[in-house]
């Protein structure tokens, strides 16, 4: 059997494994926030917003969401002042997201909150798997970015 025939048949397996994978690591975050009272939606634009302000189709984008859910969501945390809507010199009309200090604060709160799980789930896994498994999850980002799922040229 050759490897292209290895790796068609682990394709469909890995595809499964990381929906199931992403379906627990939801219902952790959603755990994890409410212990703060946060949900797990505004955790993950709070922290798509928190390295640099991007505007709500970035934060989409990188979410894998759509434009519309992002905007509630940036919407509320404005709203209660966790963050603001700064002008963006590249396009007038779709303003940067930034947290607020109270944004900034509460990011802080779901990040320690986190820590406990992220130490016991490194404890299960040894440096060198944790590092192949980073390794093969960007390799395969990659590969999808490179191959075009309406092309089968490419």
């Amino acid at each position: 059997m050759s490897n292209a025939t290895t790796s068609l048949g682990l394709v469909p397996v890995i595809i499964a494994d990381i929906y199931e994978l992403a379906g627990r690591f939801r219902e952790y975050g959603e755990a994890v926030a409410q212990t703060v009272g946060q949900t797990q939606a505004r955790w993950q634009v709070m922290s798509a917003a928190s390295a640099e302000p991007h505007t709500v189709p970035q934060i989409a984008r990188v979410l894998g969401v759509t434009r519309q859910n992002v905007q509630r969501i940036a919407d509320l945390l404005v709203a209660e002042g966790s963050a603001q809507y700064q002008g963006n010199p590249d396009h007038r009309a779709s303003p940067h997201l930034a947290l607020t200090r109270r944004g900034r604060t509460a990011l802080d709160a779901l990040t320690k909150a986190a820590g406990g799980y992220h130490a016991r789930l490194a404890r299960r896994l040894s440096p060198a798997g944790a590092v192949s498994i980073q390794r093969g999850l960007r390799r395969l980002l990659e590969a999808l970015t490179d191959t075009d799922p309406l092309n089968p040229g490419k």
